[in-house]
């Protein structure tokens, strides 16, 4: 599958599920507004007829007014006389109980003659003997010009929420639905990036390994001529380039080997006292040849006061001549290398700074990945199978230390290595 068809599928399920959230999003509104008004029709219905009970109990032939609603959670009946608190408490409990409302409420008693409310009190109801006067937000003050009682719900929105249990539910359900799609959306291209990666890499590999192969062989080929024959000088030429392209075959065989170790992980560091200042001198001899036949140089700047370490000696090594590659490799001129050592109070810090290509921002995230290989552009100039920074990075990992990369693209990189004492 191309990587056009992949968009169009990410963005197709994209919609979808945007499309999905929008229409639960729309129909759990809908269902609490449905059960909000509900739950005021049966609060109207049960204060109408507290009202309607008062009136009788006081022998008052006037009509009920309506109910007022000043706000979502608080209702208002108005009435001609003062009221006796505890008859009003029983009085709604009583109907709340009958409509199936058992939400806690405050209720507040306003005397239009002080101007006041004279008695308020919280009741539970679930609980009768568990009462207290008033919550920590008392019911607002209705401008009236006559006695009223009120009735206020403070928590009004978390009871309807808790009567919407399959709504609820399925919003949960939707949202984990919704994270392991996207979770398998990520596995699913990441996966298709590494089959990419696996791809050139296994091409790569196929080229690099072509072509000591084909100079092994043509370089036998000439060994066994008759003319070649007799020729000592010839023959010590032919056969050093079969053992220098040999040698090169069972170096790439052994980088793959060690990543599949690594996969398989069967790492194993045998430790002992290492000096890391040693290794470096000795990883920079071997390679300063390299090094000065591009026309560069490597500088050193071994500061660190304590250069000893528990650590591989070999995985050490190859730590810094995979990033010493790294940085002839990716020289766009004479490389310019410098390699700093500096102590921390738990360890030592191995800095190797390069004045190659650099690595862009956006690119720096991928770079310690398997099969991982830094665009040049157009120039494929630059050998190697994508596992050395992997390799570095596992390995020192694997020694309980850190690398860290500083770069920017044009201005050459630094690789900071830390390892632990």
């Amino acid at each position: 599958m191309n990587r056009q068809a992949i968009r169009i599928i990410v963005l197709l399920a994209t919609l979808s599920i945007a499309g999905i959230i929008v229409t639960q999003i729309f129909w759990v509104r809908k269902a609490f507004d449905i059960k909000d008004r509900e739950f005021n029709d049966r609060v109207n219905i049960a204060l109408q007829e507290v009202a309607q009970e008062i009136k009788k109990l006081n022998k008052d032939s006037s009509e009920v007014l309506p109910v007022r609603q000043p706000a979502s959670n608080y209702f208002v009946v108005s009435m001609n006389d003062t009221l006796h608190p505890f008859l009003l408490e029983s009085l709604l409990k009583k109907e709340f109980q009958e409509r199936n409302i058992d939400e806690n409420f405050e209720y507040g008693i306003y005397d239009c003659f002080t101007d006041s409310i004279v008695f308020g009190r919280y009741v539970l109801m679930g609980d009768s003997n568990d009462l207290k006067q008033s919550s920590d937000e008392p019911p607002p003050l209705w401008k009236g010009d006559n006695h009223y009682f009120g009735v206020y719900f403070p928590s009004k929105k978390s009871y309807i929420l808790n009567q919407m249990d399959i709504w609820i539910f399925s919003s949960v359900i939707l949202i984990v639905v919704i994270v392991f799609f996207g979770y398998t959306l990520g596995v699913i291209l990441r996966q298709k990036r590494l089959s990419e990666m696996k791809n050139d890499f296994i091409n790569n590999m196929t080229h690099e390994f072509k072509t000591p192969i084909s100079t092994i062989s043509v370089s036998s080929e000439m060994l066994l001529r008759d003319e070649i024959g007799g020729s000592s000088d010839k023959r010590a030429r032919y056969s050093r380039i079969i053992q220098d392209e040999t040698a090169r075959l069972k170096t790439m065989v052994e980088k793959v080997l060690q990543m599949a170790d690594i996969d398989a992980g069967q790492i194993k560091l045998n430790k002992s006292d290492v000096d890391v200042h040693t290794v470096i001198r000795q990883t920079i001899e071997n390679m300063e040849i390299v090094v000065h036949e591009k026309g560069g140089n490597i500088s050193c700047d071994l500061t660190a006061a304590n250069p000893i370490i528990k650590a591989d000696k070999v995985h050490l090594t190859n730590i810094i001549y995979n990033l010493l590659d790294n940085a002839i490799k990716y020289a766009v001129e004479p490389p310019v290398i410098n390699i700093k050592t500096r102590n921390t109070k738990k360890g030592i810090v191995i800095s190797i700074q390069d004045n190659g290509i650099g690595i862009s921002k956006e690119i720096q995230k991928n770079i310690f990945s398997k099969f991982y290989r830094v665009p040049t552009g157009n120039v494929h100039n630059v050998k190697g199978f994508g596992l050395g920074l992997f390799y570095v990075k596992t390995i020192t990992d694997a020694h309980h230390g850190f690398i860290k990369l500083e770069s920017e693209s044009g201005r050459g990189s630094r690789f900071d290595v830390y390892l632990p004492f």
